[in-house]
């Protein structure tokens, strides 16, 4: 069984994708329509992943001016859409300083290992760490 803020995390992603995949409307709008998806009510935890969602898109401009300038070689338009929201996602939670960075850096991973491809793990995993570092978060 995950942990609620494992599944909060997945959550968060959920709703950055959707978000981004819809034309970039509002979080609220967008979890309005997902929300149907686990019944009448939002499941336990969603609160948390709205929020962190919403905390991604809000930091967007400066957790990809972060992601572009930790991944070198790549264009952040290159970067795919699950990989470049996790990465969001992580950042923003990066930011809220709540969570040990070694915490946030594996729980991205762990999505990454459930929701992207081979290579994303490590891509993350580099990206994140390597951000975190010159943060001075580790």
């Amino acid at each position: 069984m995950q942990r609620p803020e494992t599944r909060a995390r997945a959550r968060a992603l959920q709703l950055l994708y959707a978000w981004e995949l819809s034309g970039e409307p509002s979080i609220e709008a967008v979890v309005a329509r997902v929300a149907p998806m686990y019944g009448r009510a939002a499941p336990s935890g969603y609160d948390r992943g709205a929020d962190l969602a919403a905390k991604a898109v809000a930091g967007r401009p400066e957790f990809d001016r972060q992601v572009a300038d930790a991944a070198e070689h790549w264009r952040l338009e290159r970067v795919g859409v699950v990989e470049r929201n996790i990465l969001r996602l992580a950042l923003a939670e990066l930011a809220e300083g709540a969570t040990p960075a070694r915490v946030v850096i594996d729980e991205a991973v762990k999505l990454a290992h459930w929701f992207a491809g081979a290579k994303a793990p490590a891509f993350v995993n580099g990206v994140l760490d390597a951000v975190a570092r010159e943060s001075g978060a580790l």
